[in-house]
């Protein structure tokens, strides 16, 4: 896995991004885990609870999949595919923290399972075009992590 490191935050190319939610796909087989990029658990600072919505429910893609509060903020954490939750990360209701510690590993969010990710998928952005379309969002919005 190539990691990107853009404005001082950390992006894995093998990611597809909500870019402009800082909400990461991660596909496996038939399921898609999702969780919030560095860029987000910086902006956030520390994270203080996260709200997880029930194993079996459909959501659409761009609606809620989980709610998550920091000490400055509290934000929905959007789909980036439409399917239903199979998974969600229990361990975050006790240790919310993590997403900030790990955000790409142990501080995944839920687990979907796509309903098409061929078509969600398509506006997400990947690889080097996808880091580059987030540099320049970022750079747009000047926004940098490990202030």
């Amino acid at each position: 896995m190539t990691v990107a490191v853009v404005n001082h935050c950390t992006l894995p190319e093998d990611l597809y991004y909500l870019v402009e939610r800082h909400v990461w796909a991660r596909p496996d087989g038939d399921l898609v885990t999702v969780g919030l990029s560095d860029v987000a658990q910086n902006l956030a600072r520390t994270i203080i609870s996260v709200t997880l919505k029930s194993p079996g429910r459909m959501v659409a893609k761009g609606k809620n999949a989980a709610t998550v509060e920091s000490g400055k903020w509290v934000g929905p954490v959007p789909a980036p595919v439409s399917g239903e939750i199979v998974e969600v990360n229990e361990a975050l209701r006790t240790s919310p923290a993590t997403i900030n510690a790990d955000p790409y590993g142990a501080g995944w969010i839920a687990r979907i399972r796509a309903t098409d990710w061929a078509g969600d998928s398509a506006d997400l952005a990947t690889g080097e075009p996808g880091i580059a379309a987030y540099r320049e969002f970022l750079d747009r919005e000047g926004i940098a992590c490990g202030g």
